[in-house]
């Protein structure tokens, strides 16, 4: 059933006061709110509901506004829903039209509004962002038209992996079901386990590095019997199969993988879709996550250097090789045809379709070199500084949404949180200006115009 959308029908209540008689309307949320076009959101996520019977779900803009609060100020969930009963501009911000002093919705139902809407439809908010930003004229549309893209590594919420600490902990996730489920094993090794994992700490931390595999073979050798000793007590049980497979197969992995071996390994049991990147950095060599492809104007902005797309990339691609679908991407977001395409170095040898193949200029390039190609190499940074904002300001530098799909849409709503954030601030910088325009004309600092 598709959602009970809300419109403002100038309701009066006796015993309460609209927020719109409460609050500042000069506030830049109170602005931005009224410069959305939620009828474009509505359509866009309102396409995965059918006209079926069933319990209406919560409103679009209700939902929509939630998330682009939460990347906006860099909120969690539960943060998010304090602020909301708090706060009447992010009650307005989400349509409500009096102030409410409880939540209308469960904290549950915000994971479960971004996982039904997916990828693909968050990114609506996106192209919502950039059309509100040429709509306060903060841009123009030809500004999107040349573009800077560059990849960053949106890192997993996972610890540093460790050979002996995720057998350890494969071993103790094995020991957790089978009691969950009754299957009775003939040896835990919960004590044992735990002093050999404590002793190849030490010994590691001295760099006594023979000493310290010695205890790693015994944790290795521990989770083997374990692993045996519970596909024999489930092999008749076809039920305690489906419950075990996934947490066997991911042990059995973490068992037999060895450092320096190729191919994709597991760094974390609660997250096996992490990948381990590494982008030349002196100050981390390794980084656990999984690699996200940005897009910004080549020419800064009215308002800011917005983000254009923004897409995660599994399966640690090559950067050049991320080209034959970002930019297909980028021209549907911006709905027009990319001229200008500037990359740094790393995406040598790229695989950009045939009618962009040149117009995509890579960083060290030397023929064709011009005056304005230069420049284009100059203006490359900018994208820089955003992929800094975006990670500490907007939830991109610690992912912990779960899966492939959180990785994805983690990376939406940090764009479209970053592009809202330039526009509030866009919207302040216009209100400050002209209650100054205003001030000066009311004491007479210059002669009014119709004067």
């Amino acid at each position: 059933m598709r959602p009970n959308e809300r419109r403002d029908g100038g309701q009066r209540d006796f015993f309460r006061s609209r927020l719109d008689q409460i609050v500042n309307l000069n506030h830049e949320l109170v602005k931005l709110a009224k410069t959305i076009d939620w009828g474009f959101l509505e359509t866009s996520f309102g396409s995965v509901y059918s006209d079926g019977p069933g319990q209406p779900p919560l409103p679009t803009r209700l939902m929509a506004g939630l998330a682009i609060l939460k990347a906006t100020h860099n909120l969690s969930d539960e943060v998010l829903c304090e602020r909301w009963v708090e706060n009447p501009y992010y009650q307005l911000f989400c349509g409500e039209e009096f102030f409410r002093h409880e939540l209308p919705f469960d904290r549950s139902s915000i994971t479960r509004w971004r996982q039904r809407m997916g990828e693909e439809r968050l990114g609506a908010l996106v192209q919502e962002s950039l059309a509100t930003a040429v709509r306060t004229k903060a841009a123009r549309p030809a500004d999107f038209r040349a573009v800077i893209v560059d990849t960053t590594v949106q890192e997993k919420a996972i610890t540093f992996p460790t050979d002996a600490k995720l057998v350890h902990r494969a071993r103790q996730r094995l020991v957790k079901l089978a009691r969950r489920h009754g299957v009775k094993l003939r040896q835990s090794y919960e004590r044992v386990g735990k002093q050999a994992l404590i002793k190849y700490q030490r010994y590691a931390h001295a760099k006594q590095f023979n000493r310290a595999n010695r205890h790693l073979r015994r944790l290795r050798t521990m989770l083997g019997r374990i692993i045996r000793d519970i596909t024999r007590k489930v092999a008749d049980r076809p039920d305690l199969q489906v419950a075990f497979g996934l947490n066997l197969s991911l042990a059995r992995r973490v068992k037999d993988q060895r450092r320096g071996e190729r191919g994709h390994k597991v760094y974390s049991l609660h997250a096996p879709e992490v990948e381990c990147i590494g982008k030349g950095k002196a100050h981390k060599p390794y980084e656990f996550g999984v690699k996200v492809s940005l897009a910004t104007p080549l020419n800064r902005c009215k308002g800011g250097q917005f983000v254009v797309h923004a897409k995660a990339l599994p399966g640690n691609p090559y950067d050049g090789h991320t080209l034959e679908t970002v930019i297909p991407d980028i021209e549907r977001t911006v709905g027009a045809s990319l001229d200008k395409i500037v990359t740094d170095a790393g995406y040598r040898g790229h695989n950009a379709p045939k009618d962009k193949q040149f117009k995509v200029y890579v960083a060290g390039m030397k023929r064709g070199l011009t005056k304005t190609v230069k420049s284009y190499f100059r203006r490359r940074s900018a994208i820089e500084p955003v992929i800094g904002h975006t990670k500490n300001e907007h939830r991109m530098n610690r992912n912990y949404l779960a899966h492939a799909t959180g990785d994805a849409i983690n990376a939406v709503l940090a764009a479209a949180g970053f592009n809202f954030s330039l526009l509030l601030k866009w919207l302040s910088l216009l209100c400050a200006f002209l209650q100054e325009i205003i001030s000066a004309i009311l004491t007479r600092k210059f002669k009014p115009i119709f004067a």
